[in-house]
């Protein structure tokens, strides 16, 4: 194999962001087969840009010694990454460096990474130290393993996040449950699709536009690819050790407006079979029993609170109580039997405690939608308090499965 060893900086590829079917060669250059290549994005990380690329190397010469080439494309950093990572390709020959001067912005660094990328595996990772390197040698067996993509997820087992504050912590999670709803045919098929950790066949996104916005690339590689297989990988996010953090509201704003744009811009009848695909109905049919136990509990609790012979309290507030009593029933019944092989191996109080947390505030905003859908159709349909709170019942059901199934019973604690 012939790997690069030249100084000379990489040519920006201009034109559409597509990735061709076959790895490009360079006027000089013979055409060679490399299996793996790796983008690392950078912007001012020159002190962290050294370390990097040394542990990099590292992880990759043990795991596919000179199968693997590093590209670093640095958007003209005004601390001079590039130059130093340009320095760098002496000592290390697997490292190829590309300065963008016309264009800015990380997920289009990536792909204009992935044009010059040699690889039949294209990969990426961040450039400051807070994606672990050694997860890459399980994420590429995972792809050796059939994967069309494998993914470093934080919600998954030994996953986690280390020092996240609260603030952060609600944005992450109202970030995934707006993509939920905006676009679960993506978004369902990852535990973590605000990952910027993760690789991905070249023949899975080769011919495809890639018209990403912001950070978020991840969600443009499944919207748009071809990608059957995804296999997750649990990593630990940490926080940078050198540098400054690039996460602003400016980011998030361009996450909704990606999330907008790929939803207008997908064919449906795809996103509908990805979902199918990747429906776990085993798991929907437990929590659907689940849930019609919650059903009794529920109706039972709306006579006695509401009925004129009872208590007789109004309609509504009646269905706010028997709601939450039939949220503490389901918990019960789905941690110990729906999401069994999750809770089983969290079973401790604080643990168990957080994930009742998250379950009851979803299924509160499923209630409130519950208690939304029973007033219109009791008010306006259908004259019969019963038949509108099962209708509500079945459309709050659905809601409540699958942001739980995304969110409640997942790994998200500090490693």
């Amino acid at each position: 194999m012939n790997v690069n060893s030249s100084s000379t900086l990489l040519a920006v590829p201009t034109g559409p962001l597509q990735i061709s079917d076959l790895p490009p060669i360079n006027e000089g250059e013979i055409a060679s087969d490399i299996g793996f290549s790796l983008v690392i994005p950078t912007y001012k990380e020159r002190d962290n840009i050294h370390s990097v690329v040394q542990i990099l190397t590292q992880t990759l010469n043990e795991y596919i010694p000179e199968d693997y080439e590093l590209i670093v494309v640095d958007d003209d950093s005004p601390d001079l990454t590039w130059e130093v990572a340009q320095l760098l390709t002496k000592e290390y020959p697997q490292l190829r460096v590309m300065r963008r001067q016309g264009e800015r912005g990380l997920s289009s660094a990536v792909i204009r990474g992935w044009q010059v990328a040699r690889g039949q595996v294209l990969g990426v990772i961040d450039g400051d130290l807070q994606h672990p390197p050694e997860v890459l040698t399980q994420l590429l067996s995972q792809i050796s393993q059939g994967a069309d993509m494998a993914v470093a997820s934080r919600h998954v087992d030994g996953g986690g996040v280390s020092s996240w504050s609260a603030i952060r912590r609600f944005l992450s999670r109202g970030a995934q449950i707006l993509g939920l709803i905006i676009l679960p045919g993506v978004l369902g098929r990852v535990s973590d699709p605000m990952s910027g950790y993760f690789m991905v066949r070249r023949s899975s996104i080769a011919g495809a536009t890639l018209n990403p916005v912001g950070y978020k690339i991840l969600l443009e590689v499944i919207g748009r690819g071809n990608i059957q297989k995804i296999a997750e990988v649990g990593y630990v996010f940490c926080e940078r050790k050198e540098g400054e953090s690039k996460v602003t509201w400016k980011q998030y704003v361009e996450y909704i407006h990606h999330l907008i744009r790929l939803r207008l811009s997908t064919g449906r009848l795809k996103r509908i079979n990805q979902l199918a695909a990747n429906f776990p109905m085993g798991r929907f049919l437990r929590f659907g029993l689940v849930g019609l136990s919650g059903v009794f509990v529920d109706m039972a609790m709306l006579y006695l609170l509401s009925d004129p012979s009872t208590l007789g309290l109004p309609l509504t507030r009646s269905k706010i109580i028997a709601g939450e009593i039939a949220i503490f029933n389901n918990f019960l019944w789905n941690d110990a039997w729906t999401f069994a092989d999750v809770s089983m191996r969290q079973q401790q109080w604080h643990q168990r405690l957080k994930r009742f947390l998250k379950f009851n505030a979803i299924c509160l905003a499923g209630l409130m939608l519950n208690v939304l859908v029973l007033n219109v159709v009791f008010n306006f349909l259908i004259r019969n308090r019963y038949i509108a709170n099962l209708i509500a019942i079945v459309i709050a059901t659905i809601w409540n499965f699958w942001v739980n199934l995304k969110l409640s019973w997942r790994v998200t604690d500090v490693k």
